[in-house]
């Protein structure tokens, strides 16, 4: 019987350890629900007295969007926090966490499949394989971009599974670019501004949000290795926090110009609160206020405070906060485009 029955001290060994990592997936799970809950619901929210209609499955498509967005900050954010920890001296490298590049490449497959789905059929959501013209994706330009997504992120997931993950680099950066593309038409005026804009934003947000998201799983890494790796994790956010804040200054200055580009300058405030797309930008902006925030106080935190690493108590919290700005950012690509009043 004492075999088989494990003692007290087997069972308050092994307790805490299993009980913070079953309450980090619950945590992580409602987080997720939380996120796809917010372009699922968001479009019956942000178009409510608008009188806007949206096109058919907007939920699911302002989803699919979100998921895809999410699918590529997680590996460029795991090169950018790598690159970054080399440039820090003593940092125990060979203690890195496992990659969720090739789980994030899969995500990214399965929503752009499904976003090449809904330009076969025409802008609306399929119900049967017969509703999609496979073949017609190669005639539009959307459905060419929606093509490359779906190439790019199967390349992603075959080189983070190989020798040379850091090859990731060059499908993701197709990617993005096919995502500032997408977004500003030919038709549109200006649309390679446009795109260049898109371009800056999307990739400075993956940097963040991806980053900042890797970091912190590393300092967790190296922290179990060894209590000595908190100089170098101390060191390693403090880096990063340095490059995030020209990431803001970029993200910021894009961000603005793109709305001034959609809205025109009499007509912002207006359109804040009277279309869904204004609606849905000023609910980013809350969320990007609260990131910002949180992210000075982990850079004072980083400064002022005794352990430096309780700087990694909002660095979590901005995390979250990333991710909710991630999935209202799938929403707003989803809406329809606010109106340009004269």
């Amino acid at each position: 019987m004492t075999l088989i029955r494990p003692t007290a001290e087997a069972a308050g060994a092994s307790g805490p350890a299993r009980r913070p990592a079953a309450g980090r997936a619950v945590a992580l799970l409602v987080l997720v629900a939380v996120a796809a809950l917010i372009p699922l619901l968001g479009p019956r929210s942000a178009l409510d007295g608008t009188g806007e209609a949206a096109a058919p499955g907007v939920g699911g498509i302002a989803l699919l969007r979100a998921a895809l967005f999410a699918a590529l900050c997680v590996p460029v954010g795991e090169l950018f926090a790598a690159r970054l920890a080399r440039r820090v001296p003593g940092a125990p490298l060979e203690h890195a966490p496992r990659s969720w590049a090739p789980y994030a490449a899969a995500v990214g497959f399965v929503a752009a499949l499904g976003l090449a789905s809904v330009v076969a059929t025409g802008n609306l959501l399929p119900h049967h394989l017969s509703d999609m013209d496979v073949g017609g994706l190669y005639q539009s330009r959307d459905g060419k971009l929606a093509l490359l997504e779906v190439n790019a992120f199967l390349a992603a997931g075959l080189c983070a599974l190989s020798r040379r993950p850091a090859a990731q680099v060059w499908p993701l950066a197709a990617v993005a670019l096919a995502e500032a593309l997408r977004a500003h038409p030919a038709p549109e005026h200006g649309p390679l501004v446009g795109s260049g804009l898109t371009l800056v934003h999307v990739t400075c947000a993956a940097l963040w949000t991806g980053g900042l998201l890797h970091v912190l799983r590393m300092l967790r890494a190296w922290r179990a290795s060894s209590e000595a790796a908190d100089a170098a994790g101390a060191a390693l956010l403090g880096l990063y926090a340095r490059v995030a804040a020209v990431l803001f200054a970029a993200l910021t200055t894009t961000g603005v110009w793109s709305a001034l580009r959609r809205m025109p300058p009499g007509t912002v405030l207006d359109q804040l609160t009277a279309t869904s797309y204004g609606r849905t930008l000023l609910a980013k902006l809350v969320l990007v206020t609260a990131v910002a925030v949180l992210a000075l106080l982990a850079r004072l935190r980083l400064r002022r405070a005794a352990d430096r690493l309780s700087a990694c108590v909002p660095a979590r919290a901005e995390v979250v906060a990333l991710g909710l700005v991630v999935a209202v950012s799938g929403l707003l690509t989803a809406l329809p485009l606010p109106i340009r009043w004269s």
